[in-house]
């Protein structure tokens, strides 16, 4: 058994939906194959859904042409014989989806759970057409099996009943299962959630792992993982291999090729991961697994978060600081990045990502409340728009002369650098910089290190 998974651009095109037929009908052994909305669709549902609240009535055009985009596809693709049917499946799901927008039209009003349930008729469309131009594919509806729970104010899956309720469904199966990726249903209310976006990659993930897959394929329009980001950065490479903790942490630190959560649960289950294009099906692409090849090039990649916020904390006691201040982000579920501490253990700092920053600071000022008003604690976010670049690679730990060097270089370019990991982790370097420097400083860290 092996799950293919195909995103928005894999599914967007007559051209590229004739690749996956491809593709998929070239498997000799049983798949689950996830796809996507259409390229660009969920953009659009969401576009769409704020014009209808805005009260602008051209949200119907709106409609008119995601529903002619689809149906061009079913005349051009769709057999003769499963036209009517699945012509008639996408208009009843596109006469739903008018009702949702007319409702938000009307109301002036769009609540998170009515826009959980427009975005998910792109997945649900997108995997009836798919079902039907590949042969003999059977659709099976995400939406009775990936659960989610709430986690603080967000939608998480919950694992356990999801890897149940995939084994159930998946139990007696031989042939080639399509599956819409994203959507979900939250446990307890049953109402439409999502996984995030990104959330098809987790949704191809969770079923690989319930289903003890032999390999998790997720098919994109690159060749593979990248050293660095091709526009910016021409000469970057693919990588032929790399490692679960590696493919992570270049995810975690903005590499866009697989959704960060996707990795965890074939991890754990040691299911590899290949990185291949759906427009260039001959590439070897980039294997992920437990382990890389032996190789003298340790380094795969440089990369870079885009909107950092850094806080410093600085207490006139040292006491239990440090853990009170990431305990406080934990609770909120805040992912901090770079932490590091003075000597005296006085002072700290850490990074999270600007869509946490209001989080952070709300949470650390809460838990400060008292020594905040007597002046023992102080809370300070840097003033500028900053972004993080990682370099990225196993033995990191190892390479003692390589942060000087990197810091230096950025150093003697001019390029401030706010804060940085002092201590690396066994993969990961990682240097919190002024945004408008980014690209400058991913091209002196990818010559250095490549």
């Amino acid at each position: 058994m092996k799950v293919l998974k195909f995103g928005g651009t894999s599914v967007g095109t007559v051209e590229s939906l004739r690749n996956v037929k491809m593709i998929v009908e070239a498997c000799d052994t049983p798949v689950v194959v996830v796809v996507s909305a259409l390229g660009g669709l969920t953009d659009r549902l969401i576009a769409t859904a704020a014009k209808a609240a805005a009260g602008d009535e051209s949200y119907r055009s709106d409609v008119d042409a995601m529903a002619r985009r689809h149906f061009d596809i079913i005349d051009t693709l769709v057999p003769q014989n499963l036209r009517e049917k699945v012509t008639d499946t996408i208009s009843d799901l596109f006469d739903s989806l008018r009702r949702n927008y007319d409702g938000v039209f009307l109301l002036r009003d769009l609540p998170r759970k009515t826009l959980d349930v427009i975005v998910s008729f792109g997945e649900r469309m997108s995997s009836v057409i798919v079902t039907a131009i590949v042969d003999g594919a059977v659709r099976f509806d995400s939406l009775d099996f990936i659960k989610t729970e709430k986690w603080y104010s967000k939608n998480i899956a919950d694992k356990k009943l999801t890897e149940q309720l995939i084994g159930k469904v998946f139990k007696d199966f031989s042939g080639i299962a399509i599956v819409p990726g994203f959507i979900s249903t939250d446990r307890d209310t049953h109402d439409i959630t999502n996984l995030g976006r990104g959330g098809s990659d987790f949704t191809a993930a969770l079923i690989a792992a319930a289903l003890d897959a032999s390999l998790l394929e997720i098919w994109t329009d690159v060749d593979g993982f990248m050293s660095a980001d091709p526009r910016i950065i021409p000469e970057a490479r693919v990588l032929p291999r790399m490692t679960f903790i590696e493919s992570m942490e270049l995810c975690n630190f903005g590499a866009k090729v697989i959704y960060p959560p996707t990795i965890y649960p074939v991890f754990h289950k040691n299911i590899p991961i290949k990185i291949l294009n759906t427009f260039n099906p001959e590439a070897p692409g980039t294997l992920i697994c437990e382990k890389s090849a032996d190789s003298t090039e340790d380094i795969k990649g440089v990369t870079a978060l885009k909107g950092t916020s850094v806080f410093r904390l600085h207490s006139s006691v040292p006491d239990d600081f440090h853990s009170r201040a990431l305990n406080a982000m934990a609770r909120c579920g805040v992912t901090v990045f770079i932490v590091n501490s003075s000597d005296d253990g006085l002072s700290l700092s850490f990074a999270v990502a600007d869509a946490d920053a209001a989080a952070a600071d709300e949470n650390l000022r809460k838990e400060f409340a008292p020594e905040l008003a007597d002046g023992s604690v102080t809370v300070e976010r840097h003033p500028g728009e900053l972004a993080t670049v990682a370099v990225v690679g196993d033995g990191m730990e190892k390479r003692l002369r390589f942060a000087p060097r990197v810091l230096n270089t950025l150093l003697r370019d001019g390029i401030e650098v706010v804060t940085y990991s002092r201590q690396p982790s066994a993969t990961t370097l990682s240097f919190v910089i002024p945004l408008e420097k980014v690209d400058r400083a991913l091209r002196l860290i990818h010559n250095l290190a490549f």
